[in-house]
């Protein structure tokens, strides 16, 4: 019975998985010279979308985070040339889950500038994984064309090494998985989560940046600016 068992799940998966198609590349203006991209990925038998940043400046295209889909890395890439006439000339990623950092090897290869903090950098190295060509402490601020951003660690959560980016002119937070949309039922992946250092981590960020116009999400809809109050209910409910 169990071969038999076996194949029919196999066969109900398979079936399942035949009714979606996965999504493909989606890139949202967000404000000024700033945009978010969409990529998705198999998980849990359903496509989920991981939303990453690039910001064009006048010295060439910055991401934050690299596709979730690694169909999507040259894609992206040439989307950016076509729809801004600008390469891309730096790549910082968040944390070492392969949403944030899985196309580092990828654009080493392109030649691009690819960043990581020491902490992400040191769990790729354990992992085999491809690092980054530069590595930087906590809370470094960056330099890029016009524009000034900061690389800020608040402490663990999603992962023992996730930072957020901050622009504080135009008041703008890049909080990648560490912080949850407000459509989000529930944790998510927390494998790694340190879930008691997790609501101390968001109380940091919101005394940090009490009044962020725009907060971006690592999954699912990022409007509003409720996601930091959102992600402390879901820990406090977990």
């Amino acid at each position: 019975m169990r071969p038999l068992l076996s194949l029919t799940l196999f066969f109900l998966l398979s079936s399942s998985l035949m009714g979606q198609s996965k999504p493909g590349l989606e890139i949202t203006h967000l404000s000024g010279n700033f945009y978010v991209y969409t990529t998705y990925s198999l998980y849990k038998d359903a496509y989920v979308s991981a939303n990453c940043m690039y910001l064009v400046t006048n010295k060439g295209v910055v991401l934050f985070d690299t596709p979730w889909d690694p169909d999507e890395y040259q894609p992206l890439l040439d989307s950016i040339q076509k729809r801004h006439q600008q390469k891309v000339i730096m790549v910082i990623a968040t944390h070492s889950h392969e949403d944030r950092a899985g196309g580092i090897g990828f654009y080493n290869k392109k030649g691009l500038k690819t960043y990581t903090s020491n902490k992400t950098d040191q769990i790729l190295k354990l992992a085999g994984k491809a690092r980054a060509r530069h590595t930087f402490k906590s809370d470094t601020t960056f330099s890029a064309g016009q524009y000034r951003f900061q690389a800020y660690y608040a402490g663990e959560g999603h992962t023992k090494d996730n930072i957020v980016i901050w622009f504080e002119k135009e008041r703008i937070l890049y909080g990648g998985c560490l912080v949850k949309s407000t459509e989000a039922t529930g944790l998510g992946f927390t494998g790694e989560a340190n879930l008691a250092e997790w609501p101390k981590t968001i109380r940091k960020l919101q005394q940090k940046f009490p009044d962020p116009a725009y907060i971006i999400t690592g999954h699912d809809g990022w409007s509003g600016t409720r996601s930091l109050d959102h992600t402390l209910e879901l820990l406090e409910a977990n």
